[in-house]
C-alpha cells in the first residue's frame, strides 16, 4: 500500500511546501500533494503556489505570529530556488 511519505516523495515539492498548501487550503497532507502536483503542472500553476505561500506568510504577520512567518518565508526562499519560474514576471 501506498504511503503518505511515498505520495510526497513524487511531488515537485518539499514537504514543508506541501504543508504550506495544506495550511493555506484547509486540507489534508495528502490532498495537498495531489493539488501541489496538479498546480505545478499548469502553465501559472508555480506562481499560484509562490502566492499562497505569501498570503499564508500575511497572514501570520497580521495575527503577530512572526515565527510562523520567518518559517513560511524560509519554505518560499527554498521554492523559489527551486521554481525560479514561480516568480512572478517569470517567462
Amino acid at each position: 500500500m501506498i504511503a503518505l511519505d511515498d505520495i510526497e516523495d513524487m511531488t515537485c515539492l518539499s514537504r514543508k511546501e506541501i504543508a504550506a498548501l495544506a495550511e493555506h487550503e484547509h486540507i489534508g497532507d495528502f490532498d495537498a500533494s495531489m493539488l501541489a502536483e496538479y498546480l505545478m503542472h499548469l502553465p501559472k500553476g508555480p506562481q499560484k503556489v509562490q502566492q499562497m505561500i505569501c498570503e499564508d506568510m500575511r497572514e501570520a504577520i497580521r495575527h503577530g505570529d512572526l515565527d510562523h512567518a520567518r518559517e513560511l518565508f524560509l519554505t518560499l526562499q527554498h521554492f523559489v530556488k527551486d521554481h525560479p519560474e514561480a516568480i512572478r514576471g517569470a517567462a
